[in-house]
């Protein structure tokens, strides 16, 4: 409260101070409302809000006082130390105290904050059930929000036993701010059944399906295929919502290439403003929303049972529900779909975004949601982090100013030649050789950082909310030292390449990686064979070209101005080869395969032979992924 506001309500009468006022707001000669919190020998102690409190000293009092009185003060003089006194007013008359009636029914989670202090009652669903050493805290879901109910018994001892997760109940007790947090002391629980049950659980729809259903935007571009796959996109954000809207953790899996980093990001910071805004435990985003990278561009089950027993140490401990795992840019393959299904059988729910060329029919039975280009007719160049940048923003627009700029780095990383990638570069704006830049400090990161986020340093190369300054110091510093490493790397394989003529007219590189490349260092294999196809293409001038890169049990195909189908011939392979363990895919004209280490010659002989019936098509294009 403003000193003018004061003075004003002053001549109407004493002043009752807004609860967030501070000391220096009390204004000398102004009568305030006051209320005594404790009587001692020397005098009262008297609180005009939550925040300021002081003495009224007893050679200044008359007649008797009790706790819980209302009277009337104004300041006598702040200390140095600051202690504060205060002088009674008894030529004013004390208001009586402001009785704030009751809601007539139960309140929300979106509404809590409007009864701080008061009795009320909710009703809602149980989604987590903590024990604290003090406390036990019921995380209740009521459709629109999640808060919190502190129902105490013995220091550290499971409160109201009965209460299971996913019950539906009501509780009444007082909403109290406790630890930056608002919850509601709970006098007491009752477990709803029948039609009392049925009724809330209607209620509790009906609000989250208002609450969860996203905001009306405009995607970033116009682009007839952006449109076609925009309802898969709403639906997915409806998801996210809800899922936090019931408490429920999501996990982001994302593949840890550059794409996969574009795409996960955007929803991470989406995903935990969300968190923030419907959950009333401050600390609820660290909890619910985590992003987790895949090294491989396909879901592991090494991924998949790290975590498995993540989320089921979790819902033991923490009493959490079991999460929703959002897959982007990997979980489109027969090569995801074992990972998959054993996150589907314990009850984990499961959504792809991916445009790797997909094997619906292989992961359909076990997502929940499933967008993929090529399920509309589009194909790879419409990047995954295209997609999930628009979901961001279903989930929070506040993000778009934070992470316009994803798509074109995501694009020019995939060397995506989408129409709309034009659109994106000016919307990034960034001149195409910075993004460039960009894209290789990313990348370079990312091998270093193996299975961690490196949240910061990786929201610093993508100038995400940054320092600009910063991001391009440390832009030019790893993108510097990624140049450096990958000429190292091309000195040293280049000398070792064998070159074939293909029937069909396309020119073949081939170059054992184990031999003749250094291992376990940066670039990978991948990123090796795709720097040695660059270099062999920019020395061409863009003939039709394959370039294989080889291991023990691995080989990387990259591919220019050759019709492939890696996926099929990966098919074809497993079938013709028994026993050579053949797997992998990825894009049509990019991709690696894994097989028997004792088949070897047999895998690349029949896979050469396969990549010389191909077509040439000089439009096909690459990605680097």
């Amino acid at each position: 409260m403003t000193a003018e506001s004061q003075i004003d309500d002053a001549s109407a009468g004493p002043v009752r101070l807004d609860p967030a006022a501070t000391v220096d707001d009390i204004e000398p000669d102004t009568p305030y409302v006051a209320t005594i919190n404790g009587i001692v020998e020397y005098g009262i102690f008297v609180d005009l809000n939550e925040s300021i409190s002081g003495l009224v000293h007893e050679s200044n009092l008359e007649g008797t006082y009790a706790v819980g009185d209302t009277v009337v003060v104004e300041l006598d003089r702040i200390r140095d130390n600051g202690d504060i006194s205060f002088l009674p007013r008894t030529d004013l008359e004390a208001p009586e105290p402001e009785v704030e009636e009751p809601p007539s029914g139960p309140v929300t989670a979106d509404g809590l904050l409007d009864h701080l202090g008061q009795s009320v009652t909710i009703e809602g669903r149980i989604t987590q059930i903590k024990q604290t050493s003090g406390p036990t805290l019921f995380h209740v879901s009521t459709g629109d929000g999640i808060l919190i109910a502190a129902a105490f018994e013995r220091a550290g001892i499971r409160a109201h036993p009965d209460v299971e997760l996913g019950d539906v109940v009501r509780i009444a007790g007082e909403v109290q701010r406790y630890d930056g947090s608002v919850q509601l002391e709970s006098e007491a629980v009752t477990v709803l059944e029948g039609e009392q049950r049925s009724g809330v659980e209607t209620a509790i729809s009906e609000q989250r399906a208002a609450a969860g259903t996203p905001p009306s935007i405009d995607p970033l571009v116009e682009w007839d295929s952006l449109d076609t796959i925009w309802p898969s996109l709403e639906d997915v954000a409806s998801r996210l919502r809800g899922a936090l809207l019931e408490g429920r953790p999501v996990r982001i899996r994302h593949h840890a290439d550059v794409d996969g980093i574009c795409a996960s990001v955007p929803l991470q910071l989406a995903l935990e403003s969300f968190a923030t805004q419907v959950h009333h435990d401050g600390d609820a985003a660290n909890y619910l929303v985590r992003r987790l990278p895949s090294k491989a561009p396909f879901y592991e089950m090494a991924d998949a049972t790290r975590d498995l027993n993540r989320a089921l140490e979790e819902q033991d401990r923490h009493g959490q529900q079991l999460p929703l795992v959002i897959m982007l840019d990997n979980g489109s393959t027969a090569e995801d779909a074992p990972a998959i299904e054993t996150l589907q059988n314990y009850g984990l729910s499961i959504i792809t975004i991916d445009h790797h060329f997909p094997d619906h029919a292989a992961v359909e039975p076990y997502l929940d949601a499933h967008v993929n280009p090529y399920l509309i007719d589009e194909d790879y160049r419409m990047t995954t982090a295209m997609m999930a940048v628009e979901v961001a923003r279903m989930v929070d627009p506040d993000v778009t100013d934070k992470v316009s700029q994803l798509p074109a780095i995501a694009g020019t990383a995939d060397r995506s030649e989408a129409a709309a990638m034009e659109d994106y570069l000016e919307l990034a704006s960034r001149d195409t050789e910075w993004i460039q830049r960009i894209t290789e400090a990313v990348d370079y990161a990312a091998h270093w950082l193996g299975y961690r986020a490196g949240r910061h340093l990786i929201e610093d190369l993508l100038a995400v909310d940054t320092d600009e300054a910063h991001h391009e110091r440390v832009v030019e510093l790893l993108s510097s030292r990624a140049r450096t490493e990958v000429e190292h790397q091309l000195e040293a394989a280049s000398s070792h390449l064998e070159r074939d003529d293909l029937p069909n007219g396309a020119t073949l590189h081939t170059i054992d990686l184990d031999r003749f490349a250094h291992r376990h260092i940066y670039p990978a294999p991948g990123k090796t064979t795709t720097a040695i196809h660059d270099h062999l293409v920019a020395e061409t001038g863009g003939d039709p070209m394959i370039t294989i890169g080889y291991g023990s049990d691995f080989a990387v195909l990259r591919s220019d101005g050759v019709r492939l189908d890696i996926p099929e011939i990966v098919d074809e392979l497993t079938e013709s080869i028994r026993g050579g363990g053949v797997s992998g895919g990825g894009h049509l004209v990019v991709g690696s395969i894994r097989f028997v280490g004792g088949r070897r010659k047999e895998v690349l002989d029949s896979l050469i032979g396969h990549l010389g019936d191909a077509p040439i098509d000089a439009d096909t294009g690459v990605s680097s992924d």
